[in-house]
């Protein structure tokens, strides 16, 4: 009998991974190693628990790769295409764990590295770098999702050397166990929004596990209840002096989240295929059949659009002129191509595709998380249609 010698699985069919330099490429293979040896063989039990798997902590902070394309306080200064090719790459074998380093070294880092004095800087930034102190950002509420903007109703309030803070907040990730959290809240004097560094244990300041998640479960989600929690004036972010700079803290994330949305996608469209190169019926591999191929094409055309599209987003914002409509149109558009990819992966296999056993059911679910976070596809197709006429249609 004649044996058909199968191509290998390539994800990266457009080959974006070539854009990088040798160093890059191997730390990207470093993390790659990482990522199939260390998270892909547990990660599955660890989503059933609804846990995060924090024994590999200390084994990702010897990738050197929180904070990546920060300058100084020692981070490592790299590009923004390594940094999203990296979020991608942990997203291809498990979107929680991309997410877990994508709220640290993100959008906790992030904010102090964008909004923090120089001093706040000297003293998070190093050791969040080393992930000898994680971090996790509170700016979801129960009540203010989408409407942060103006509808934020934690507040804080001056109070002789420091401020008191009160309020709810939801869907904090990492926030469980987080070292230092950062918090937004409204001034209840001049009605800014500013934001402020909550160490773990602060008197009032308590969190609760969100549970039944059918997404992200490795993500230990939490619901934060601020209860007269003073804070220093010390542990202010010195540079946070309205909404317009937690925005730019998202606007840099937002394109972490378009590259986890093309990850997730390549993990569901790798799976996918390799079941489809074991899979026989009717007497015949189903990797032979039309409608299988046809599915195939559709997934890695998904996967390739997503990759260029965030490849050129990341290129912009390298040079500097990334706005808010290039991030939303990114995050809006990659993710609903997701949704599609994950599905079609789904249904290329049948009734196998609802079980853990196959990694796309995992996929599956943990896509829904990623096309709701950081700004649903309605909320950026606004701020993307805001930036096409100049005119708002926000209510």
């Amino acid at each position: 009998m004649e044996t058909t010698t199968l191509p290998l699985i390539e994800s990266d069919f457009y080959f974006i991974n070539a854009q990088l330099s040798d160093e890059e490429r191997n730390q990207f293979e470093m993390v790659r190693h990482f990522m199939e040896t260390e998270v892909e063989p547990i990660i599955t039990d660890y989503w059933k628990k609804d846990e995060f798997p924090k024994q590999l902590i200390p084994k990702m902070a010897e990738l050197k790769i929180a904070g990546l394309s920060y300058s100084g306080y020692n981070c490592p200064g790299k590009s923004v295409l390594l940094d999203g090719l990296l979020a991608a790459e942990m997203a291809r074998i498990d979107p929680s764990v991309a997410t877990f380093m994508g709220v640290h070294g993100g959008l906790a880092m992030g904010s102090i590295y964008l909004c923090g004095s120089e001093a706040q800087k000297e003293k998070w930034l190093v050791p969040m770098s080393k992930m000898e102190l994680i971090g996790a950002f509170a700016l979801t509420e129960p009540l203010s999702g989408s409407d942060t903007a103006r509808g934020l109703q934690t507040t804080c309030k001056r109070i002789g050397n420091g401020w008191v803070l009160n309020g709810e907040k939801k869907w904090i990730g990492n926030a469980g166990f987080a070292d230092v959290v950062i918090v937004w809240a409204r001034d209840v004097d001049d009605q800014k929004v500013k934001g402020f560094l909550v160490e773990k244990g602060t008197a009032g300041f308590t969190t609760t596990k969100i549970e039944n998640k059918i997404a992200l479960r490795c993500v230990e989600n939490a619901h934060i209840v601020l209860e007269e929690v003073y804070v220093s004036e010390e542990n202010r972010l010195q540079n946070a002096l309205s909404f317009k700079n937690t925005a730019e803290v998202l606007r840099m994330t937002r394109a972490g989240v378009a590259w986890l949305a093309v990850g997730c996608a390549q993990g569901a469209y790798e799976k996918t295929v390799q079941y489809v190169h074991q899979r026989t019926q009717f007497g015949k591999n189903i990797g032979s059949f039309q409608l299988v191929q046809e599915r195939l094409a559709r997934m890695l055309g998904n996967v390739t659009a997503a990759q260029c599209m965030t490849s050129q987003l990341t290129y912009m914002q390298g040079l500097g002129f990334m706005g808010d409509h290039h991030a939303s149109l990114a995050k809006m558009q990659t993710t609903l191509m997701l949704r599609e990819t994950v599905a079609l992966g789904r249904e290329t296999l049948g009734g196998n595709g609802i079980l853990l056993d196959y990694h796309v059911a995992r996929f599956f679910c943990d896509a829904e998380a990623i096309y709701s976070y950081e700004g649903t596809k309605d909320m950026n197709s606004l701020i993307v249609g805001r930036g096409i006429t100049g005119m708002n249609a926000f209510v």
